[in-house]
């Protein structure tokens, strides 16, 4: 079953460099670790990008998560992550074996962060197939693995 994986968390801000120079930078919103395997298609990733963007860990005038990123057109760094398809059931090496390649990944995390803007985002990203350091403070704390 195709399946989008995120690792996403709720920030105050967040920003992602590259070799030193920063390359994306978000205010409140959401840190997005986006990774991709074998199976994945275009419509998979349109549907990541719908969840992500009406996904409810928002505090509402109750302090109760119920408003989303669209409620309060808060903002998102996508970062591609291939390590979140790291599998560690076979030791303490972890298998990378289901994370697509990066020539089949790379299509379709633009493919997320194009929809999120059609839907209406604000969409800062990384570099694909770089190293990059991403700083941010998490708010609440609060992170949630996204599983499409």
């Amino acid at each position: 079953d195709p399946c989008v994986r995120a690792v996403v968390q709720r920030v105050s801000s967040a920003f992602v460099t590259v070799a030193g120079e920063e390359v994306g930078r978000i205010g409140r919103g959401l840190c997005v670790l986006l990774g991709v395997t074998h199976s994945d298609d275009e419509a998979v990733a349109r549907k990541m990008a719908e969840k992500l963007w009406h996904l409810r860990v928002f505090d509402d005038e109750r302090g109760v998560m119920n408003r989303s990123a669209a409620d309060l057109g808060a903002e998102l760094l996508v970062v591609s992550q291939f390590t979140v398809y790291g599998d560690t059931s076979g030791g303490r090496r972890p298998s990378w074996i289901a994370a697509a390649r990066p020539e089949q990944a790379e299509p379709l995390v633009t493919a997320v962060v194009e929809e999120l803007r059609r839907l209406g985002a604000t969409v800062a990203t990384g570099r694909f197939r770089t190293a990059m350091q991403v700083t941010l403070t998490n708010d609440g704390p609060v992170t949630v693995i996204v599983d499409r």
